[in-house]
């Protein structure tokens, strides 16, 4: 392999798109709404936690969307970070992302996969993880072989499950099962101050659900006209995941009420045997399995950039900067991602290190809004396509958001926390390293 200047930018604004809200819909908002009923249990609550889940996610998509457009190469937040604090924290984050945040998570969703596709074949836990690594696999290789055919592969299945999600929510609006009497209670029996806690539990799962609206940022070196594609793709992902997750959420609840939602594992699954019958659990299963699969593809794509950007900058091993001579793709950064999410997969570690460093993310998230600010004071002169509407008091926002869940996940599980702490600052031996042989 050769190495190239830059990838090629074949991803349109619709490619755009659907790698985010591909990268978004995933598993999570098919459990997600039973935990949030059980914390929030009056339609009022609940639907203001969804939006405001919607409007925090937004102002994040917002304000990255202002360095994405000024600053469009493969990496994401590792440049940003890299531009606005110094490449010790950019190297920071894209070690944790490497490491753990991204390749566990990419094994995550493989497992879980492989565990929906129990529902129709009976699977050993070799088998569950044997089938992980394979798709893993195939969809490195789709990715390897040319980025514009991994791109079309995402689109057919987010636009598969888009359709599937709202073929779901208009037959539970129109057959027979739901009640409107299933939204009492509308406001909750509760004083204010005693719904604080729950409501922060509430939007950390809530968000979970959103996480992924900054997957595009990781490709904007492969996206035509940066300037324009970047900020309209997170504003249309977020337009079409808000639309559909509250509608969703409304067909959940109208169909089963909240006592009914409290407690069920796949809640999804449970509304839809009301109205389809027997077959619900089976039509929600195949939805479930094509979400994880343009999930994961989403992130296979996007994630595998970070290294590569890590490659160019002397920070990683460079082999991995190195564009393949045939299909234009960064196949030596694809394939070490895989390797390495494959060993996650097998060893079962991947959820334990998910929950070390998941508060991490919204370390490095409030930083890549902070960076708005700082680049804003740093760099006047840096040429700007897309300003962040209501600056500062977007990326403000959303930063005393990214601190509040951080915090909130310290208070809830400190020991995790501290080991998550130990595991991002373990990067930096590896740091100095790779600055002593620059």
């Amino acid at each position: 392999m050769t190495e190239q200047p830059k990838l090629k930018r074949v991803l349109s604004l619709l490619d755009a798109t659907m790698i985010n809200a591909g990268g978004i819909i995933g598993s999570g908002i098919f459990m997600v709404p039973a935990t949030v009923a059980f914390y929030m249990a009056s339609s009022s609550l609940f639907f203001m936690v969804w939006i405001l889940g919607g409007i925090v996610s937004l102002f994040g998509a917002l304000s990255v969307a202002e360095l994405a457009a000024a600053m469009p190469r493969p990496g994401g937040q590792y440049v940003y970070l890299n531009e606005a604090y110094g490449t010790v924290w950019g190297y920071l984050y894209g070690w944790s992302a490497v490491a753990v945040i991204n390749t566990a998570s990419i094994a995550a969703i493989g497992v879980a996969f492989s565990e929906y596709l129990g529902f129709f074949y009976s699977l050993t836990p070799l088998g569950i993880k044997g089938i992980a690594i394979l798709t893993i696999i195939l969809l490195t290789v789709i990715n390897i072989v040319d980025v514009k055919s991994g791109a079309r592969f995402q689109n057919l299945f987010t636009f598969t499950k888009l359709g599937a999600i709202f073929g779901i929510i208009l037959f539970g609006l129109f057959m027979e099962g739901g009640n409107t009497a299933n939204l009492q209670p509308i406001f909750p029996a509760q004083s204010f101050t005693s719904l604080v806690g729950p409501l922060g539990l509430a939007m950390v799962a809530v968000l979970w659900t959103f996480d992924g609206w900054i997957f595009v940022t990781y490709v904007a070196g492969e996206v035509k006209n940066p300037e324009r594609n970047i900020p309209l793709s997170l504003i249309f992902c977020m337009a079409i995941v808000v639309s559909l997750y509250l509608a969703l959420n409304y067909v959940l609840v109208y169909v089963l009420g909240f006592d009914q939602m409290i407690g069920s594992e796949l809640v999804m699954s449970d509304a839809a045997s009301v109205f389809l019958g027997g077959k619900g659990a089976v039509i929600v299963t195949i939805i479930i399995l094509i979400s994880l699969v343009g999930a994961n593809n989403g992130s296979v794509l996007t994630s595998a950039r970070i290294n590569y950007a890590m490659a160019r900058d002397k920070l990683f091993f460079k082999q991995a900067a190195a564009i393949h001579p045939k299909f234009k793709s960064p196949a030596n950064a694809l394939i070490i991602q895989c390797v390495w999410t494959c060993i996650l997969a097998f060893s079962g570690t991947f959820n334990q290190l998910i929950t070390y460093v998941i508060f991490a993310s919204w370390i490095f998230y409030g930083m890549s809004a902070g960076a708005v600010i700082i680049l804003r004071k740093k760099r006047p002169n840096l040429e700007r396509p897309y300003k962040t509407p209501l600056y500062p008091w977007i990326p403000i926002i959303f930063i005393l958001f990214a601190i509040f869940l951080t915090f909130n996940t310290i208070m809830e599980a400190p020991r995790d926390a501290a080991i998550g702490t130990i595991i991002i600052l373990a990067g930096l031996p590896l740091y100095y390293y790779w600055k002593k042989n620059d």
